[in-house]
């Protein structure tokens, strides 16, 4: 299994995994659709399917154009706002690709409709990874939460965390320094946090991405997986999980507004008094 990582947007990935001996391919989140193929042609191998996070413009928006250019593709999720879809998946479902194994895994919280994709291949030494959109992120999480931090909390506790702890993260956005910085604010004499940040400061110089990361690691410097943690606990001033998961989403999405331009704040106060926006306390 080999998987490509692109860039796209302002800084969404969207993925082309590459079964290697039958040279079928997988997208996953497709938002710019001509790139995928003129790197699936440069590849040689025959797109097949699109496998789609959630419903949201900068993860779909390239799904019409593609099943246009590539008549008789899938288009797979769990949500049917997701546009194009032509297979709606359930959570546990499986699904193959060669010798690629997909476990379709429901994680709601950002979306109620978010899957995450958590593939295999049999006898192979290489880890297992995970495709988890914007339920998680490297040191974080998506959030902007349309479900409840309950939801949310059990997404990532009870579905993500079981997963094996070499699994690789791809997810659906460079967010990792910001991430970082925020999780520097939560738990500031958390040496893994701040060796990660360094690595990633010298990422970004280098405009290099950060995706992916492994579970294991993301337990070490994810505040969002680290809700029992005395520090965390201490940073909401809650005890009970999925409260303290609600805080953090709070101040998480303060803290992104802080490192906004001005104008851009003023905006996004006014969206909110209007009602056009709604805090992760409201959701």
């Amino acid at each position: 299994m080999k998987v490509k990582v692109i860039p796209v947007l302002e800084d969404n990935y969207m993925y082309l995994i590459i079964e290697e001996h039958t040279r079928e391919a997988v997208a996953v989140d497709v938002a710019v659709p001509k790139r995928l193929l003129e790197i699936a042609g440069r590849e040689g191998v025959s797109l097949t399917t699109v496998l789609t996070t959630h419903h949201h413009w900068d993860h779909t928006r390239g799904n019409a154009e593609l099943a246009h250019l590539r008549p008789g593709l899938a288009v797979m999720g769990a949500d049917e706002r997701i546009c194009a879809l032509t297979r709606r998946l359930a959570h546990g479902e499986e699904l193959r690709f060669g010798a690629i194994h997909v476990r379709c895994l429901l994680t709601p919280g950002h979306t109620s409709g978010h899957m995450s994709y958590f593939l295999w291949e049999d006898e192979c030494p290489d880890p297992p990874a995970l495709f988890s959109g914007d339920a998680l992120s490297v040191a974080g999480c998506g959030w902007h939460l349309e479900d409840t931090a309950q939801q949310m909390y059990q997404s990532l506790t009870k579905i993500l965390d079981t997963l094996p702890p070499q699994t690789k993260v791809f997810c659906g956005h460079e967010h990792t320094l910001n991430n970082l910085e925020f999780a520097q604010k939560v738990e500031p004499c958390n040496d893994h946090v701040r060796a990660k940040l360094s690595w990633a400061q010298k990422r970004d110089d280098d405009d290099i991405p950060t995706v992916p990361s492994t579970l294991g690691e993301e337990l070490l410097y994810n505040p969002f997986l680290r809700v029992t943690e005395d520090p965390v606990r201490e940073f909401t001033g809650q005890v009970a999980p999925a409260q303290v998961l609600e805080v953090l989403c709070r101040e998480r999405a303060r803290f992104q507004l802080a490192l906004e331009p001005p104008q851009t704040q003023v905006r996004a106060l006014l969206a909110l008094q209007w009602g056009l926006l709604s805090t992760p306390q409201e959701k």
